[in-house]
């Protein structure tokens, strides 16, 4: 298990599979041997079938994972994977493709998102080639410098519009009508009987040796997954029309249009310090809602206009056609005690993004930095203070929010100059901090996570990671569980010391934003992926909804886009009359909103995929 493919990836797992044959099948020699094998069976005492080994098995699974066998279980599965490699040191997986028949295994998930498989840092002795150099790390292929892009790329396959619009052949084969009878017959999909469920009764084998036999015979042949569908599976929707037309230029030819769309001023010159852009179509209201240094709020209702653009006769100087209204108890200057926070907040603290957090619905603003070691929640409707939640010794310095649930359940985590943060659930149905509506004056949080010596000034929490990553005022920055264990601290470069601002993506890559324009790219087990510097003090940062891309922007009043893992430039959008602090992404990914010093907002349109074709082109 030393090489891989040299070859750029199809995604070997949901995409090679995706021409109606299992991964056992993929050409024509491979196919005709399958195919033989099956219509001349001579053993009388086992059914027919095209492949003795199965495409999953526990055996093949460890194999892959020879490298970081210690973080399982290295006293009961090291020997075993010693052997296996023993048997096969130079294993590479283009023999399941065009060599060894008797290899159908299908990639484990773990090559879409953990690199350190690929990585011998336990200095295990793997065996040695046959030129008598030793085994070590995998040699990967030329197009991935490093395990990080290999896994990324791989995973950029996997999720590509290429492989969705053909994943119900995959589903169709796996799980589908495909899987048993005469139709897994006609796709070359027969594994050996005893991987079906149900081919064996062993409460029918009353002999112990017998059935303990049996049993590690199924265990080592793989386990066929239970049957789900006994009809195809429908296609995925998909952007893709022709699934198998190259990019080209005219694929983004309507979506060549000006980089601004509109510009919204509000009466009031208040800098915008934090935007919540939560546009899906299905909310009670869509909205873009914004809040000003001086806590002045607005709920801006979002009107979907991306359907229309580039369209015939379409014009941006439809007013109608803009996408965002402005709340029009702000432009009246009308009922402003409805959308005015006037609680004290302490002295000491500077308003930034940081101080605020919007839910999901955009019916509430959640505010810290009060006096009173609190943070408050607020109804974005009428302005009115719902809770004020305590927890904390010393005044809340940051809030952040993860991605929310069905119904609208999230978490919240507060971080403080106590050095502390706690993780709070907020319950979309109640619409309090806590899950029980009779004690909303006293919520407790799930978890108090600890570690830091100094005031916490930014946070960032991923639900579907169940992590929370913190900064403190002079570092380090630490990843914690959502449970409250401390995994690790994340180290910058020498001189990368003050956190300011971090984002993280549910791939599991950290973006982390120092003082003096410094930025790192972590993954979340704590190795540097990437480094730069900017000539710019930024004030925001946001990542795709992908985690491929990075969005900065700060007091020179310039939005840049970057890729995220190796921060390659890949647009940059004219100059702006004023320093931009806040920003946030449509749900649809093709707009940008950015608050402004000058208490405007500014609304971009985006496009990431045309910038990375671009990008691909160039380099």
């Amino acid at each position: 298990c030393h090489s891989l493919t040299k070859t750029k990836p199809k995604c070997i797992t949901a995409g090679e599979n995706m021409r109606n044959q299992p991964i056992g099948a993929l050409n024509p020699k491979r196919a005709a041997f399958f195919t033989e094998r099956y219509e001349s069976w001579e053993d009388d005492q086992t059914p027919p079938c095209h492949y003795n080994t199965h495409y999953s098995t526990a055996a093949t699974t460890l194999h892959w994972l020879v490298r970081i066998v210690s973080k399982i279980s290295p006293a009961a599965t090291l020997p075993l994977i010693i052997v296996l490699c023993a048997k096969s040191p130079n294993y590479d997986y283009t023999v399941c493709k065009n060599g060894n028949v008797s290899v159908p295994q299908e990639l484990i998930p773990e090559f879409y998102y953990l690199p350190e498989m690929f990585v011998n840092s336990n200095g295990y002795h793997l065996g040695m080639r046959e030129d008598r150099t030793m085994i070590c790390d995998v040699d990967l292929p030329a197009w991935a410098k490093k395990p990080e892009d290999f896994v990324r790329i791989n995973r950029m396959a996997l999720e590509s519009e290429f492989v969705s619009c053909q994943l119900h052949q995959w589903i169709d084969l796996i799980f589908g009508y495909k899987q048993r009878g005469p139709e897994a017959t006609r796709a070359l999909n027969v594994f050996h009987y005893l991987t079906y469920e149900g081919s064996v009764n062993l409460d029918s084998i009353t002999d112990p040796l017998l059935r303990e036999a049996t049993e590690a015979q199924i265990q080592s042949f793989g386990q066929t997954p239970s049957q789900l569908l006994i009809e195809p599976h429908p296609p995925r929707s998909s952007a893709m029309h022709l699934c198998f037309l190259p990019q080209s230029p005219l694929m983004f030819k309507d979506q060549m249009q000006q980089d601004v769309i509109m510009v919204l001023k509000f009466p009031s010159n208040s800098p915008v310090t934090h935007v919540a852009a939560n546009t899906l179509p299905h909310l009670t209201i869509p909205a873009v809602v914004t809040v000003t240094c001086s806590r002045l709020f607005a709920v801006n209702r979002w009107h979907n206009t991306v359907g229309l653009r580039g369209a015939p006769g379409y014009s941006l100087e439809q007013a109608h056609h803009l996408p965002i209204e402005m709340d029009s108890l702000v432009a009246n200057n009308t009922g402003s005690n409805k959308r005015q926070i006037t609680d004290l907040v302490d002295q000491s603290i500077q308003i930034t993004t940081h101080c605020f957090v919007v839910t999901a619905d955009n019916r509430y603003i959640l505010v810290c930095g009060f006096w009173d070691k609190s943070f408050r929640v607020y109804s974005s409707e009428t302005g009115k203070l719902t809770q004020i939640v305590f927890g904390h010794w010393d005044v809340v310095t940051c809030l952040a929010r993860s991605e929310s649930y069905i119904g609208g359940d999230c978490y919240i985590v507060s971080g403080s100059r106590d050095a502390t943060l706690l993780l709070w659930y907020w319950s979309g149905r109640h619409h309090i901090i806590g899950d029980n509506p009779n004690n909303s004056d006293y919520p407790a949080p799930r978890a108090v996570l600890t570690g830091h010596d100094q005031e916490v000034v930014c946070v960032s929490v991923c639900a579907e990671l169940g992590l929370v990553i913190s900064g403190a005022k002079e570092g380090p920055c630490l990843v914690h569980t959502i449970t409250g264990d401390l995994l690790r601290a994340l180290e910058g470069p020498e001189h990368y010391l003050c956190p300011r601002l971090i984002s993280v993506s549910s791939e599991g890559h950290c973006i982390i934003y120092y003082e003096r324009g410094r930025f790192c790219n972590f993954s979340i087990n704590g190795k540097l992926l990437a480094q730069m510097e900017v000539n710019d003090s930024t004030r925001a940062i946001l990542l795709s909804s992908d985690g491929h891309n990075l969005v900065t922007g700060g007091d020179n009043g310039v939005v840049e886009v970057w890729q995220a893992c190796d921060f390659k430039q890949l647009y940059i959008y004219p100059g702006c009359d004023a320093g931009i602090r806040a920003m946030d992404l449509s749900h649809d990914q093709r707009t940008l909103i950015t608050g402004m010093a000058s208490g405007s907002i500014v609304a971009f349109n985006i496009d990431f995929n045309r910038w990375h074709y671009e990008h691909q082109n160039r380099y």
